[in-house]
């Protein structure tokens, strides 16, 4: 453990000195954001110099360095965490109190780092985590959005989206460095000349922008290994302020270069539905990834030269998803142009140094371009992609039968767009799914051809999560007890919390175990009444279902089961139930109308359930605002049934299931994603698995026999009156009814199967409802399940991509 205060008081002299020096004002004078702020800049500093060491240290030994390109990094809260990784939380905590501040107060003061959404951005950021904790130099490389995706309000049950102005306050954590600054070109046009007998490419007539970098300290677990990540926002290349425009009055035009360079770092995912919108995506894109790889290259150069032909020994280039597709080509088009290699040479390079992680098997998430708007903005790095795709069709055996149709699914250029996802394989030297039955969908349907033709470069990595963000941060008072009972080591080596298993037997352990998820339960409610003003009984059990919101994740499912236990709960004396709180939150997309019409209607049978006296003492429903790290830290820990209901097939692996099963809860799910691996590693009996499978979902598919309208048909009095009640007033008073959703259950006959799934899913909730009132034994398998979680932490998972993928 690096320790950088001896003791207290060493800490409190250079506390006083930072908020002297960044304030102008004594502590006692200092009000709580400024001693937040200079808190955070004591902790930075230290941070940076650590990293500074490891930089020169890692030069010397030539360690290879990965680099993580992802356009989301949801870094959440860094105070609590990094004080926690230095091993100092305690001093600090205690110094504090001597000087009269209380350092949980401060550590809320902190904005949540808008840099990321949803599981994507979570993932990424746990593997820095790890990367860190593990020793290895990995630099994550991403945007710095101005505003994020959106500040997300309930209003009238309608999800309303804002600007969430982060950085308002200023961010303490990051350093600007415009000596690192990148120029990056869109649109213009190639210009061929020759030069000592080759074709050289150069593009003329582009429009550039600036990208400058914002690096933030990554601190590993006992601080011996400091990364960074960074950032990139957008500038004008050139300052260019109209000043007769603007004293003719005409003060938007007057900035507008300014305007349309920063539009590009605004917001995270602009809506690509338009012209416009898909231009500035692009914009984006590409320069995130021009500009992390120009950046790469520089400090190569700085090391080794222009020793091109052993960069994929130094360098790992890894790409999660298709957002940082162009690595490759930005890769050959700097190896071509600027270094003025061959094709063949630049290519091996490539081809050994860039790997790529796939997210999804959903057609939608598999970006796609038109090729006029591609080729229009960036016609280099478009000419390189041809070449490119020229090349591959001409790999292929043209007397080999189905030679055609193998060439057509893995085509770059196709029916008039370039493909992502494919231009990500054909680029890398490893494909990887996060979870076991993904990457058997991936190698079966969705790459399948790439599988066939290159089955060696196909692995599978399932995702992980930090135990010291998810459990020691979040969850301090069970991770006191289990300390106490194990020790620390589980916090450097998750796989010892495995040692919890004999404490099953132990009474008055389990007994501490319900009193400590009582204590997360009473915290979240707090924090519910002060979000909401919503009153929820910590006495209840909590059933939560939390996560980005879309179709096949099926948080309509979960709906429909709330509806049909309050229409069974007012009109049949017989229907019992434990007293339960259902607990909803996450974002849907601006432009997802379906998704944002679940969150509707979810707010809508709260504002019905919760004002029935007939049984708001039963069942209450709380949609929680504007979900992000901060108060995911507070769900999780307080979660008792976790809702991992998406269609069989569908998820790719999911993270929340990892990080609520780390904190006890009980898994109510299908077998989709990594829940395979949860029931695999705690047991069915521990879990409420129900539903389908993939090769049912796959069989109803292929017989295409499945109608919507006879289940409603044979089910009038349960499915019948849940569907009916969507469009009969009962849910309506609030902002209207529901005719969307009936139609994309009954007119679109379900694609998501909510129908068929739905008694199995119900029966499976009521089961583990009704196991709960035998508190002890529920406590056993909540313990169960964090004791077997210890194979979810994401240190596993980045020890499986350096051993195997990136050799570093």
């Amino acid at each position: 453990m690096t320790t950088i205060f001896q003791d207290k008081e060493q800490f409190i002299d250079e506390y006083r000195l930072v908020v002297k020096a960044f304030t102008g004002k004594s502590f006692e004078e200092a009000g709580a954001t400024d001693r937040y702020q200079a808190l955070a800049r004591l902790i930075a500093g230290h941070a940076r110099d650590i990293a500074s060491e490891s930089f020169t240290e890692s030069s010397r030994k030539h360690k290879k360095r990965v680099y993580y390109f992802s356009i989301e990094f949801l870094i959440g809260r860094l105070l609590d965490n990094y004080l926690l990784n230095f091993g100092i939380r305690d001093l600090v905590a205690e110094a504090l109190a001597d000087m009269g501040a209380d350092l949980d107060e401060l550590c809320e003061l902190e904005p949540d780092p808008a840099l990321g959404n949803g599981g994507l951005g979570r993932l990424a950021a746990c593997f820095l985590d790890s990367m860190a904790h593990e020793g290895i130099a990995g630099y994550g490389n991403g945007m710095r959005y101005r505003y994020g995706l959106f500040k997300q309000e309930i209003v009238n049950g309608r999800q309303h989206e804002v600007a969430d102005e982060w950085l308002s306050g200023g961010y303490p954590w990051e350093v600007r460095r415009q000596d690192r600054a990148v120029r990056i070109g869109f649109g213009g046009h190639v210009v061929t000349r020759e030069k000592n007998g080759r074709q050289v490419y150069s593009v003329e007539g582009a429009s550039e922008v600036l990208a400058v970098p914002y690096d933030i300290p990554v601190v590993g677990f006992g601080g011996k290994t400091v990364n960074k990540l960074r950032v990139w926002s957008a500038e004008p290349a050139e300052e260019h302020f109209d000043l007769e425009t603007f004293n003719h009055g005409d003060y938007a035009r007057a900035d507008a270069d300014r305007a349309n360079a920063e539009a590009i770092s605004a917001i995270l995912y602009p809506n690509d539905q338009g012209e416009h919108g898909r231009l500035l995506r692009l914009k984006q894109e590409y320069l995130f990834v021009a500009a992390g790889i120009s950046s790469l290259l520089r400090t190569y150069r700085e090391e080794y030269g222009s020793d091109w032909a052993h960069l994929s020994d130094r360098v790992a280039i890894h790409t999660n998803d298709t957002h940082p597709a162009m690595c490759g080509p930005e890769l050959m088009r700097v190896l071509l142009d600027e270094e003025g290699l061959e094709w063949d040479e630049a290519w091996e390079i490539v081809t050994k140094t860039v790997s790529f992680t796939n997210h999804t098997i959903l057609p939608e998430a598999l970006e796609r371009w038109p090729i006029d708007t591609f080729s229009r903005l960036l016609p280099r790095i478009y000419q390189i992609i041809e070449e490119i795709n020229r090349r591959w069709a001409e790999s292929f055996d043209t007397a080999a039968e189905g030679w055609q149709e193998h060439f057509r699914n893995t085509a770059i250029l196709w029916d008039g767009e370039v493909r992502m996802a494919n231009l990500s394989v054909i680029c890398s030297h490893s494909i990887n799914g996060v979870a076991k039955l993904h990457t058997e969908i991936l190698e079966s349907t969705v790459l399948r051809d790439f599988y066939a033709l290159t089955p060696k470069k196909f692995n599978n990595k399932t995702n992980g999560i930090s135990p010291r963000r998810f459990l020691a941060e979040a969850n301090p008072g069970y991770a006191s007890l289990i300390s106490s009972a194990i020790g620390t080591g589980w916090l450097d080596d998750a796989s010892e919390l495995e040692r919890l298993l004999p404490f099953k037997q132990d009474a008055a352990f389990l007994e501490k175990v319900g009193a400590t998820k009582l204590e997360n339960k009473a915290r979240l409610a707090r924090y519910v009444k002060r979000e909401t003003g919503l009153v929820i009984d910590p006495a209840s059990i909590f059933d939560v279902q939390v996560k980005r919101f879309h179709a096949y994740k099926r948080q309509l499912l979960n709906v429909f089961k709330v509806i049909d236990l309050y229409q069974r709960l007012t009109t049949d004396p017989n229907t019992t139930i434990e007293p339960t709180t259902f607990i909803f939150s996450g974002k849907a997309a601006s432009s997802y109308t379906f998704a944002k019409e679940v969150i509707r209607l979810i707010n809508s049978v709260a504002d019905v359930v919760n004002k029935d006296p007939r049984v708001n003492e039963l069942i209450k429903v709380c949609f929680i605002p504007n979900f992000r790290v901060s108060n995911a830290q507070l769900i999780y820990p307080a979660a008792e049934i976790s809702e991992q209901i998406s269609t069989a097939g569908k998820e790719a692996s999911g993270t929340s299931n990892m990080k609520l099963m780390m904190n006890g809860a009980l898994t109510l799910g299908t077998l989709d994603g990594a829940n395979i691996e949860i029931v695999d590693l705690a047991g069915r009996e521990n879990e409420g698995i129900f539903g389908l499978t993939k090769p049912e979902v796959q069989e109803l598919k292929d017989k295409g026999n499945y109608l919507a309208w006879d289940l409603l048909n044979d089910d009038p009095e349960r499915l019948g009156r849940v569907v009916g009640s969507l469009t009969d007033g009962t849910f309506s008073k609030l902002s209207g009814g529901f005719e969307s959703i009936r139609n994309e259950v009954m007119i679109n006959n379900d694609p998501d199967l909510v129908l068929l799934d739905f008694h199995s899913y119900v029966d499976a909730f009521e089961k583990l409802n009704h196991d709960w009132a035998n508190r002890t034994l529920w406590n056993r398998r909540a313990l169960h399940n964090t004791a077997m979680s210890g194979w979810f932490s994401s240190d596993r998972t980045i020890r499986e991509y350096r051993d195997e993928i990136w050799g570093a």
